[in-house]
C-alpha cells in the first residue's frame, strides 16, 4: 500500500505510524480520499486518508497517533447522512469493512450485540427467524449502519410504534478520545463514564430539566444531556446517541429486538394538501398505528400505476394484526377514522412494497423539481408537535414562498417531522446568501412551534450554528463543556455540534467548474452540462445495497465486491473529484477514475434504480472518449469494441473460424491478442447469417413494422431473427428489413469509441430516416442492448439530429410490437414455468411489462430474476473481468437457473444473457420469439 501513496512530510509519516500499529486496512491513496470526501449531503471536507479498523484494540490505536499528532478523527459507516457530519479533514474511520459483524442474538431477552458495520437489513434478516425485528427503519434501511444509525439517533417510518435508534439501545461499548474503553448503558453503577460526567450533570441540573422541549418525540438536535437527570435513570447510552461521532467512537451495540406483527396491511388515505393530511395525522395515533408517513404530490412520478387513491397529499398508515384478514380490518378502520377525501386498504406483498418504494425513494425523487431543477437537504427534517404541524407546514409554504425556493415536503406525520428538499442555488454568492437567510428564518419557525431543527438526521454542519436559536446561549454552552469532558484534544468530529463550522462553509459545489465541459453527450436532462450530470449523485447510495431484489439491478459490480469504488456513488465521487482537480489531478487522464470505472458493466441498472437517475454507463462511456483521446486503447476496444466490423469480416469465413476456435492453442493466442478472458469461450459464428439467410424473403409491399437485424442476432444467433418473423407472420404484422447496412454502435458506445460511434449512427440514420418516412412505423429491435442504445446513446450523441430522435422513438421490444400492432392476436399456449432473466437494459430504458403480458397470455409462468447476468456484452470477455463477471451471475440469475424444476423454459432475450448461461451453467436459454415460434410450428 505504501508504494501507492503519494502523500509526503507529516501526512506520509501519520500514515506510516498508522500502519505500525493498526491490523485492519490503512489507505491514504487519492481514490480512498476521494471516495470519502463527501456523504450525503451538501458539504465536502478532504480527509487525508481511511482506516478500516478490525476491531476496538484498533481504533484506540488510531485514536492515540491521530491525538499526538492533533489530527482529526470521523467516523463512517454507509455514508448517508444528510448533514455533512460524516465528513472530516483528518482520518475516517470506515466501519463498513471489517467490524460489520452480529456478535450474538438473546432471543429471550430480545437483545443483539452488533459491531457499528452491520447494515440495518442484515440485521433484521439474521433475527427474523427468532420473529423479531430492530424497529427503527430509516428509508436507507438497505445500507445504513448500526453505528451511522446510533451516531445521528434515526428514527425511520416506524418511530410512531417503536421510538428512534436510541429508544432501542441497551448498552454500548465505546472507546473515548483518550483511548479509554467505556461501557455506557442506564445508570452510573452499570456504566464506566469519563471522570468528572458525574459532576458535571450535578452542576448543571437546572438547566437541564428547562432547557429540552417538552411533548417532541422527534427531538434529535443537540446532545440528549436530560437523559443524564436522576429522575430519567441516567441512561448513559441514550445520552450518547445522536452525538454524531464528537464523543466517543462506539465498537460495539447492545440493541433492544422488539416483535412486528406477522401481517400487515397499508391503508394509504388521500387529501387535498399535505396540511390537510398533517391536521389528519395526530388523530390516527389513538388506534395504535405501526406508521403514519405523508408525502405530497410534488413526489409522485407514476401515480396511476401504483394504486394511490385521490388527493394532493397522502397519508401511508399502516397496521398489524395476527392474520391478514385482522390487519386488514385495523387497516379499513384507520381509513375510517381518516375524514379522507379517498382511502385503499393494501395487504398483498407486492402491492404494499410498490407504495412503500415511492415514499422510500423520496429522499432521492425530491432531490429534482417536476421541472428538473436541482434540489438540496439542510433542511431536511425538522420537527414540531404532531399537533403543531398542520399550522407549520401552512407558514412553511409561505416562508419558501417570500424567499423564491421550491420544495416537496414529505415525511413523519405521525412524529411531526418533515423531510424537504429545497432548489437552493448553491452554485452563486448570491444563491448561498438566500441559502443563509432561509436557513436562519426556518430555525425561528421551527422554534417558534416548539420544535427541532433536527427530527432525525442530526444537526451535522448544516443546523448546528443555529442551535442557540433553540436551546439558548447557556444550554450550548453546557453542550461544548460536555463535548470536552470526553474528548479534551477536540480531535472527534471537530466543526459538528459543539462550535460547528458556519452552515455556508465547506459546500461540495464551490471546487467543481463553473463553465461547462466540453463533452460528446448530450446530457439532455442536465442542461448539457456534464457537471451537472455528475452533480446529480446526493449520495444517498441505494447503489450500496448488498442484496438485490427481483425487482433491482443497481449495482452489480458493489455486490460482487464490496468496495465503495464499484458503487456507483463511489464512482460519481470520483469524477466529482477528477472535476474539481484538487485530490484526483489528472483529470480526463486519472487513472483512479478509470480504474474505478474497469469494473462497472455499463448495465444502465442505475438509470433506473437510482432514485435520482445517474447514468453511470453513459458517464463511462464518456470518460472512456476522453481517456483515450489520441492514445492507445486496450486490445479489448478494439477487438470487442468493433465488433460489427469484424463479423462482417469473418461471416464468409464462419465454417473455418469456429473450427480453429476448437483449437486449444489457437483459441488462446486470439483470446491473448484480442484482450479477452482466458477463461472465456469464443462463441460460435453462424455459418449463415440471419440476413442471408432471409435474403430471398419477399418484401411486403405495405409493411407494419421494420425488423432490425441487429449484430448478434445477424452473426450469432440468426435463429432468433427467424422465429421472430414467423411469429409476426402468425399475428398478422408485416415486417420489412432495412435495405442497407444499419448498426445502433452499442459495442463502440460502451467501449468510448464515440466519434466512431457516431459516424456509425449517422449512416445508419441515412438508411433508417427514409424508411420511416410519415407512415410511423415502429422499429422492432430484438437485442434489448441494441434497442437501449438506440432508445437512450442515439439521441444523446445526435442532439442536434432530428433523424435521431425520430428512430429512438420509433424503436419497439419484440413484445411492445406485437402487443401494439397486433392487440386481439392469441399467441400459442406453452403451459410451462420459466426462469431466466430480464435485460439490464431493458429493466433500465425499456421495461418489461409488454414482455411479462405476453408471457401470461402464452402460458408461461413464474418471474424473472433481476440483477445483472455478469456478461454485459463486452464487459465479461474482457481479461481481468473473469471474476467479477461470475459472481455477478451467482447473485441471482444463475442459483435460480439451478433451482428450478426440470421442464422449466429458460427465458434470456440478451445475447449475453444466453452466452453467460450457456458458458457457466451449461444451460440453453432462448428468446421469447423462438420459444413461440417452436410452439407455433408443432402446432402445424
Amino acid at each position: 500500500m505504501e508504494d501507492g501513496v503519494q502523500n509526503t512530510g507529516p501526512e506520509r509519516e501519520l500514515e506510516r505510524n498508522l500502519l505500525r500499529v493498526v491490523r485492519g486496512r490503512v489507505d491514504f491513496t487519492a481514490t480512498a480520499r476521494a471516495l470519502t470526501t463527501m456523504d450525503a449531503s451538501n458539504y465536502r471536507r478532504v480527509p487525508l486518508g481511511v482506516v478500516a479498523p478490525r476491531d476496538a484494540d484498533d481504533v484506540a490505536a488510531v485514536l492515540e497517533v491521530c491525538r499526538t499528532y492533533g489530527v482529526p478523527v470521523v467516523s463512517r459507516g454507509g455514508g448517508t447522512s444528510i448533514a455533512g457530519q460524516a465528513t472530516g479533514t483528518g482520518v475516517v474511520l470506515d466501519f463498513t469493512r471489517f467490524m460489520r459483524s452480529l456478535v450474538s442474538v438473546n432471543a429471550e431477552e430480545r437483545t443483539a450485540v452488533v459491531q457499528p458495520g452491520v447494515v440495518l437489513d442484515v440485521l433484521c434478516e439474521a433475527v427474523a427467524p427468532y420473529g423479531l425485528t430492530f424497529g427503527p427503519d430509516p428509508s436507507t434501511h438497505s445500507r445504513c449502519t448500526l453505528g451511522g444509525m446510533i451516531g445521528n439517533n434515526a428514527c425511520g417510518s416506524h418511530s410512531v410504534a417503536w421510538g428512534t435508534t436510541a429508544d432501542n439501545i441497551r448498552a454500548l461499548g465505546v472507546v473515548g478520545a483518550q483511548g479509554t474503553l467505556h461501557h455506557l448503558a442506564r445508570g452510573w453503577r452499570n456504566s464506566t463514564a469519563p471522570a468528572g460526567l458525574s459532576d458535571f450533570v450535578s452542576r448543571h441540573l437546572s438547566i437541564l430539566r428547562t432547557g429540552y422541549p417538552q411533548d417532541l418525540p422527534r427531538r434529535i438536535s443537540g446532545y440528549a444531556l436530560d437523559a443524564l437527570l436522576p429522575e430519567r435513570g441516567a441512561d448513559l447510552a441514550r445520552a450518547f446517541c445522536g452525538s454524531e461521532g464528537t464523543l466517543g467512537v462506539v465498537t460495539e451495540a447492545t440493541v433492544r429486538l422488539v416483535e412486528p406483527p406477522p401481517a400487515r396491511a397499508l391503508a394509504v388515505l388521500g387529501y387535498a394538501d399535505e396540511s390537510a393530511a398533517a391536521e389528519a395525522a395526530p388523530g390516527l395515533l389513538r388506534y395504535r398505528p405501526l406508521t403514519v408517513e405523508g408525502m405530497a404530490a410534488d413526489l409522485v412520478r407514476v401515480r396511476g400505476e401504483v394504486g394511490l387513491p385521490r388527493g394532493g397529499a397522502w397519508l401511508f398508515v399502516e397496521s398489524g394484526g395476527a392474520t391478514e384478514s385482522e390487519a386488514r380490518a385495523r387497516a379499513a378502520e384507520l381509513a375510517r377514522a381518516g375524514d379522507a377525501l379517498a382511502t385503499a386498504v393494501v395487504s398483498d406483498p407486492a402491492g404494499m412494497r410498490a407504495l412503500w418504494r415511492i415514499r422510500e425513494d423520496a429522499a432521492g425523487t425530491a432531490t429534482r423539481m417536476p421541472d428538473g431543477t436541482e434540489a438540496w437537504p439542510g433542511w431536511e427534517d425538522c420537527a414540531v408537535p404532531p399537533a403543531q404541524l398542520g399550522a407549520y407546514l401552512k407558514e412553511f409554504r409561505n416562508l419558501l414562498s417570500s424567499h423564491e425556493l421550491r420544495g416537496a415536503p414529505y415525511g413523519h406525520f405521525g412524529d411531526g417531522c418533515i423531510h424537504v428538499r429545497i432548489d437552493f442555488d448553491l452554485l452563486t454568492p448570491a444563491g448561498i446568501a438566500r441559502f443563509r437567510d432561509f436557513s436562519e428564518d426556518l430555525a425561528g419557525l421551527v422554534v417558534a412551534h416548539g420544535g427541532s431543527l433536527s427530527g432525525e438526521h442530526g444537526d451535522g454542519q448544516a443546523r448546528a450554528e443555529l442551535l442557540p436559536k433553540m436551546y439558548g446561549s447557556e444550554l450550548v454552552g453546557v453542550f461544548g463543556e460536555f463535548k470536552d469532558l470526553w474528548d479534551p484534544a477536540g480531535i472527534l468530529n471537530p466543526g459538528i455540534l459543539a462550535r460547528p463550522a458556519r452552515l455556508d462553509e465547506n459546500l461540495r459545489f464551490e471546487v467543481l467548474p463553473r463553465r461547462p465541459v466540453d463533452v460528446a453527450f448530450g446530457y439532455p436532462h442536465d442542461g448539457g452540462d456534464f457537471t451537472a450530470a455528475v452533480r446529480r449523485c446526493v449520495g444517498v447510495a441505494k447503489c450500496r445495497t448488498e442484496k438485490g431484489s427481483s425487482a433491482d439491478v443497481m449495482c452489480p459490480s458493489f455486490r460482487a465486491t464490496g468496495e465503495e469504488q464499484h458503487s456507483t456513488r463511489g464512482r460519481a465521487r470520483l469524477l466529482h473529484e477528477m472535476l474539481a482537480g484538487e485530490v484526483v489531478t489528472d483529470g480526463w487522464r486519472s487513472e483512479e477514475v478509470r480504474d474505478a470505472l474497469d469494473l462497472c458493466l455499463s448495465c444502465k441498472g442505475c438509470r433506473s434504480d437510482c432514485p435520482v437517475g445517474v447514468d453511470m454507463a453513459t458517464y463511462k462511456a464518456e470518460f472512456l472518449h476522453q481517456h483515450y483521446q489520441g492514445r492507445r486503447r486496450p486490445a479489448a476496444h478494439y477487438a470487442m469494441g468493433r465488433l460489427p466490423e469484424w463479423l462482417r469480416v469473418a461471416a464468409p469465413l464462419a465454417r473455418p473460424l469456429n473450427a480453429a476456435a476448437r483449437v486449444r492453442p489457437l483459441a488462446a493466442l486470439a483470446k491473448r491478442l484480442a484482450g479477452i478472458a482466458p477463461e472465456r469461450t469464443l462463441p460460435a459464428l453462424a455459418p449463415r447469417t440471419f440476413l442471408r439467410a432471409v435474403r430471398s424473403r419477399p418484401a411486403p409491399p405495405d409493411p407494419d413494422v421494420i425488423l432490425w437485424p441487429d449484430t448478434f442476432t445477424n452473426h450469432l444467433s440468426p435463429q432468433v431473427g427467424r422465429a421472430a418473423l414467423r411469429v409476426l407472420a402468425d399475428a398478422g404484422v408485416d415486417a420489412a428489413l432495412p435495405a442497407g447496412r444499419v448498426c445502433c454502435g452499442l459495442t463502440y458506445v460502451s467501449t468510448g469509441q464515440l466519434d466512431r460511434a457516431r459516424t456509425v449512427m449517422r449512416r445508419t440514420l441515412d438508411v433508417m430516416d427514409p424508411l420511416l418516412g410519415e407512415a410511423g412505423l415502429s422499429v422492432v429491435v430484438l437485442e434489448p442492448s441494441c434497442a437501449a442504445a438506440l432508445r437512450t446513446d442515439l439521441p444523446e450523441l445526435l442532439p442536434a439530429d432530428p433523424r435521431a430522435a425520430r428512430l429512438a422513438a420509433a424503436v419497439r421490444t419484440f413484445a411492445q410490437a406485437v402487443e401494439e400492432r397486433a392487440p386481439h392476436w392469441d399467441p400459442p399456449r406453452v403451459d410451462r414455468p420459466v426462469v431466466g432473466q430480464t435485460h439490464c437494459h431493458q429493466h433500465a430504458v425499456l421495461g418489461d411489462a409488454a414482455e411479462r403480458r405476453l408471457r401470461e397470455k402464452a402460458g408461461l409462468t413464474g418471474g424473472l430474476s433481476g440483477g445483472c447476468c455478469g456478461l454485459a456484452g463486452n464487459f465479461g470477455f474482457e481479461r481481468g473481468h473473469w471474476e467479477v463477471s461470475v459472481a455477478c451471475a451467482e447473485e441471482q440469475l444463475l442459483p435460480a437457473v439451478r433451482d428450478a424444476p426440470p421442464g422449466t423454459e429458460v427465458l434470456a432475450d440478451g445475447y449475453s444473457c444466453r452466452t453467460q448461461l450457456a458458458q457457466l451453467a451449461g444451460r440453453r436459454a432462448r428468446h421469447l420469439a423462438e420459444v413461440l415460434a417452436e410452439r407455433l410450428d408443432s402446432e402445424g
